[in-house]
């Protein structure tokens, strides 16, 4: 390859030999000289001259100085750009270079318009046609003979996209319509980077090429004269492939600057970058912290980048769905950088996703405060005031999103949403049209628009929308939908077809359920379980074998500190806690993880930490997830004790205070069985007594009925009832076929689920004084209990017999 100075020499001596009026500019005629004198055996048509004319003058249209024409800048970019090969023009027109002392005048004088400085004359505004990043003082190019590789690595990723283009081969995800996550690609100010996503084709001989002739780069860069140097290299290279979102040739560049300076912050952090980019969330994780080790090491060199690392190691986190581990890192950037509006936007996002609704309100309210024009903040803000109630609020935020940004596809979804919860069906509708508009291939803006036309009435559009949707997908979600729907359509029928107008079902109180049969549980004990039993599910802590809650329990130490009373304590931050729950749910995805967190952080962190401290008894943590995770409710109940036994005051014996057995059992019954448990919360007896009891009597404690947690009996009776079945009988309320227990009304002989008894619902045709109800685990029980009565009913009619 020629040098940058003789190309540079070689462009301009083309450009003053076709410049004929001296005026600075190649125009149209001009132009078409230099086309037809450099290919000396093609026969241009004026058709063809002038579209090769048109093409060049729309391509490089910032290099047109008006009626003047193209520039030598301009000319210069066309040959970097591939479009031309400089020594066969140069050598197709006979031309010669100048004299040894024209040449320096000549290479000062345009030195405004290369990016490469030759080693005899460094060019002042090099930055002009290069990536702002190359010129930067903080983590620029140092080395003359860097900006030679950068401007050879410039071409070759030229060439290489113009050849995927004409092929068809490049593509653009349409990543600009979703909210921004925030990410961090720069050291330095926040700033907003809204360029779209390119996928490069990897697999065709062009780019096998490309890479061929990027290592010979590569070695240029190793090959230099110091380590500074080849440092400086690796990096300039990476950062110029990561630009053009070559991500995983710009790893191989950042990881071998690693090697170089492997106490440097700069290439760690892009190493992550690339690592997240191309989907690698923990590796990525474990460069930030390599990253911020380093920062923090170097005292007030790296201080400025600080803010940008714990930004970006949050989004790494909350991709392997650590939101609240992610919040720590969020909050510290916003100490360090006050005015990191990104920082608080990220903060508030985070919170809203583990359900800290009023945290995340003040979050994004200050992330708006510092750019109101921030339509992902507003969107946020407008979701969190949704889950809080406030509606009407949530829909000027979610307007104010929209109107700054006319197709954010979260924000017009979301307001769908919230009009589809307010029962304005019509309106939600006309959003998820918007959204389809801009992402014709949503399908779950095509499935809720489905849904929101039923509301409004609309069921031949709901049918063809719903019809557009399957044509989307085939995903599970999509027939569960339509099951819902058929079972909606239902009960429409049954309502009106109902003789007294009332609907599909009656609510009765409490007082007229009546059991038969000690057997038979109590309505309001069996609606309690079943929600300990949906929070389970959802936090997938059904899965969790308490053997594994035990070993984690025995493996990691936490260390002894004192409260503000001086009473010994271990105590762990509630982001340390999620990763205690990331290694006992290890089996799920990060968004399924994210989920769980939720759960657990709104019912029980908030219970435990209710001071707001961010440190959580991890003692107590244990022994209130180990009654909901699975295996045999002894194996559970040992696992409770265990844990209570972790408590300072308990460690080492044998026994625990009776004092923490009480107030373990309140929190466990605030917790799961809030309408009891919160006014006992309030009246805590037993502190003073400093009596400690045994593994027997704290089972009798826990077993208590009334006092206790005796509701455990109740929820492995669900756990062990998912796959009993009662052969095609189905629920008369709701008319799904019957799993668990069913409870069968004596008198009408109607069959109630699960669900419906604790409900108190019962079809609108059997109305009755008082309902009395006998519940039977499996169809067996309730066969021997029909042959039962019907031996009852024989003998008693031979004995009537005369």
């Amino acid at each position: 390859m020629a040098s940058r100075g003789s190309r540079t020499e070689k462009v301009k001596r083309i450009f003053q030999q076709f410049d004929m009026n001296r005026d600075g500019g190649l125009n149209r005629e001009e132009m078409a000289s230099l086309v037809v004198a450099v290919n000396p055996r093609v026969k241009f048509s004026d058709e063809q001259i002038n579209a090769i004319l048109d093409e060049v003058f729309r391509t490089y249209g910032e290099f047109i100085d008006g009626e003047k024409g193209l520039t030598f800048e301009g000319l210069l970019r066309t040959y970097d750009d591939g479009a031309g090969d400089v020594d066969r023009d140069f050598d197709a027109l006979g031309l010669e270079l100048l004299p040894d002392s024209a040449k320096a005048i000549s290479m000062a004088s345009e030195a405004s318009s290369s990016s490469i400085a030759d080693e005899r004359v460094v060019e002042p505004h090099k930055k002009q046609r290069t990536a702002a990043w190359a010129a930067s003082p903080n983590h620029g190019i140092v080395f003359d003979d860097t900006w030679k590789i950068v401007d050879d690595l410039e071409i070759l990723i030229k060439r290489l996209k113009q050849k995927q283009v004409k092929d068809g081969k490049m593509k653009g995800d349409n990543f600009d319509v979703c909210s921004d996550p925030g990410w961090s690609s720069e050291l330095g100010p926040p700033s907003e980077n809204s360029e779209k996503r390119v996928s490069w084709e990897e697999l065709g001989h062009d780019y096998i090429a490309f890479v061929k002739e990027l290592g010979v780069l590569r070695s240029r860069a190793d090959g230099a004269r110091s380590r500074e140097e080849a440092f400086d290299g690796q990096m300039a290279i990476g950062r110029a492939l990561y630009e053009h979102q070559l991500f995983k040739e710009a790893l191989v560049s950042f990881k071998r600057a690693c090697e170089l300076q492997p106490t440097d912050v700069r290439p760690h952090f892009r190493t992550g970058n690339c690592l997240y980019v191309t989907g690698k969330h923990g590796e990525a994780k474990m460069e930030f912290l390599l990253a911020l080790e380093a920062a923090e090491a170097g005292g007030n060199q790296w201080a400025y980048l600080l803010p940008q690392i714990h930004v970006n190691l949050g989004i790494s986190l909350e991709g392997e769905g650590m939101v609240l581990s992610a919040c720590e890192h969020y909050r510290e950037a916003a100490i360090l950088c006050p005015t990191h509006f990104r920082a608080l936007k990220l903060l508030g996002s985070a919170l809203f996703g583990v359900g800290e609704y009023r945290a995340a309100e003040k979050a994004l309210e200050e992330a708006i405060f510092l750019k109101s024009d921030y339509a992902d903040a507003h969107c946020d803000l407008a979701s969190a005031l949704h889950a809080m109630g406030e509606d009407e609020r949530a829909i000027q935020e979610f307007q104010k999103a929209i109107d700054l940004r006319p197709g954010h596809v979260d924000a017009l979804y979301n307001l769908g949403g919230l009009y589809m919860d307010m029962g304005r069906y019509q309106r939600a509708s006309e959003m998820y049209t918007r959204v389809l508009a801009v992402w014709p291939n949503h399908w779950r803006a095509q499935l809720n628009k489905a849904v929101s036309l039923l509301g409004a009435g609309e069921s031949e559009e709901a049918k063809k929308s719903l019809k557009e949707a399957l044509k989307m997908t085939n995903r599970v979600e999509l027939h569960d939908a339509i099951a819902h729907l058929k079972q909606l359509q239902k009960k429409q029928l049954k309502a009106n077809g109902a003789a007294n107008g009332d609907g599909a079902f009656l609510v009765v109180e409490v007082s007229k359920f009546k059991r038969v049969g000690q057997r038979t549980i109590l309505r309001q004990e069996l609606a309690n379980a079943l929600e300990i039993r949906a929070f389970q599910r959802l936090t997938r802590l059904s899965h969790c074998d308490i053997d594994l809650l035990k070993k984690e329990m025995s493996e990691n130490e936490v260390p002894v500190s004192y409260s503000g009373g001086g009473i010994p304590v271990k105590t762990i931050r509630k982001s340390a806690l999620e990763g205690i729950l990331r290694r006992l749910l290890r089996f799920l995805k990060p968004e399924t993880f994210q989920g769980a967190v939720k759960a657990i952080n709104e019912r029980i962190l908030s219970v435990l930490d209710d001071s707001g401290s961010g440190r959580v008894d991890v003692g107590m943590f244990y022994a209130v997830l180990a009654p909901i995770c699975s295996g045999p409710s002894d194996k559970r109940k040992q696992a409770v004790f265990d844990a209570l036994l972790l408590r300072p005051v308990n460690e080492g014996g044998a026994q625990i205070k009776k004092a923490d057995a009480v107030k373990y059992i309140k929190l466990l019954r605030a917790i799961y069985i809030p309408s009891h448990g919160i006014s006992e919360m309030l009246e805590m007896h037993g502190e003073s007594d400093v009596s400690f009891v045994s593994l027997p009597v704290f089972l009798e404690m826990f077993d208590d009925p009334d006092w206790g947690f005796g509701i455990m009996a109740t929820l492995v009776k669900l756990e062990n009832g998912d796959r009993i079945r009662h052969g095609r009988r189905a629920c008369s309320v709701c008319c799904y076929p019957i799993i668990g227990s069913r409870f069968k009304e004596m008198k009408s002989h109607f069959s109630l689920c699960n669900q419906c008894y604790s409900e108190g619902k019962v079809p609108p045709a059997f109305k009755q004084e008082e309902y009395r109800f006998k519940e039977y685990g499996s169809e067996a029980e309730a066969m021997k209990d029909k042959c039962v009565l019907f031996n009852l009913h024989s003998k008693s009619s031979s004995q009537n017999d005369p």
